[in-house]
């Protein structure tokens, strides 16, 4: 029991950690118009990785929610309006990407350097597509400003992709090295690391 608890309040003080964390990613960015470069995705990939579905998810919602009451921690500031703007898809994406990554981890017969790299690009296409679909719906709907198909890919994917996927690449190095020191995952019987 005593030991449980230990182990909540360690994954509750990292969830909070890889919170703090993405906020500063927002602000460590290569301003790329409609569509900023960011180092979010590589903590929240890592947030998933790391601390698995549960914690995971809870650091980048716990990020999403501190935005969305006003501190102004995402790219463009903060506060419930935010949810208008294009890239707002992302933030939402960040949450269910951490928690996609997370179960691929935890359901994963062997935690290796291969099982991470799957999980994180799964994750960064969780991001994409929810990401993508948001902005095309915002400016469609909200901004009265609809783009196509075609305009869209070249603003929200040709930019970012290739940094966003070596951002993948560096969270699952990271995390092969991190999982067995932060102890998130049970390892299944004759699994290995």
């Amino acid at each position: 029991m005593e030991q449980n608890q230990r182990l909540n309040t360690r994954m509750l003080v990292l969830s909070a950690l890889f919170t703090a964390l993405v906020a500063v990613g927002a602000f460590i960015r290569i301003p790329i118009p409609l569509w900023p470069f960011t180092l979010q995705t590589l903590f929240t990939t890592m947030a998933g990785l790391l601390l698995g579905p549960r914690y995971g998810t809870l650091s980048c919602t716990a990020y999403m929610v501190l935005g969305l009451a006003g501190l102004p921690i995402f790219t463009g500031g903060g506060g419930p309006q935010y949810i208008f703007q294009p890239t707002f898809g992302c933030i939402v994406g960040f949450a269910l990407g951490a928690l996609v990554a997370g179960l691929i981890v935890q359901c994963a017969s062997k935690r290796n350097f291969g099982t991470y790299v799957v999980a994180a690009l799964v994750n960064i296409v969780v991001v994409y597509v929810i990401g993508m679909v948001w902005f095309w719906g915002v400016k469609a709907f909200y901004l009265n400003d609809p783009i196509g198909m075609w305009t869209l890919f070249v603003t929200c994917f040709v930019p970012t992709i290739g940094v966003d996927i070596a951002k993948a690449l560096a969270a699952s190095a990271l995390a092969a090295r991190l999982v067995p020191v932060v102890g998130t995952y049970r390892v299944p019987a004759g699994a290995s690391h």
